[in-house]
């Protein structure tokens, strides 16, 4: 591969557009699936399909009420999740993902794949027995499939 020198790097003009201001795709990118919480609400979303408020909930048990409602907006806002809403009583919302969010899940498959091979590198392997209630990583079904 060829060296490229340090100074060789020219930071891209600043695009607006849609409210947002971004210089490159990854910034564009991560703004909108970026994140400690988008990446695994969108990762729950495209194994189940549809999930109620407290199904997303229970999977993310660390996350707050408060923020997995912001979280949530903001990805409806940028297209990637629906919101349908059913008029009764009790008030019934269901949640799952769009044809943009979709599109995500490859993403979403590589991410995961690499963090089962860091986690290798980390020297984990083994420390984490799926019958000890932790994630398989050889299970397919945590895999989403998106192809």
């Amino acid at each position: 591969m060829a060296r490229i020198k340090d100074d060789a790097i020219v930071p891209c003009k600043t695009k607006q557009l849609a409210g947002r201001s971004y210089r490159c795709y990854f910034e564009l990118t991560l703004s909108v699936i970026g994140g400690k919480w988008k990446p695994i609400i969108l990762n729950h979303l495209g194994l189940r399909g549809i999930l109620r408020f407290g199904g997303l909930r229970r999977g993310m048990p660390d996350i707050t009420e408060r923020m997995l409602t912001r979280q949530l907006r903001e990805l409806e806002a940028d297209g990637m999740v629906h919101r349908e809403v059913y008029r009764e009583v009790p008030p019934r919302v269901e949640y799952s993902l769009t044809v943009l969010g979709q599109s995500l899940l490859p993403i979403l498959r590589d991410m995961r794949l690499w963090g089962v091979a860091y986690e290798r590198y980390l020297g984990g392997s083994g420390m984490f027995p799926p019958e000890a209630g932790y994630e398989d990583p050889e299970d397919v079904c945590g895999i989403i499939l998106g192809e």
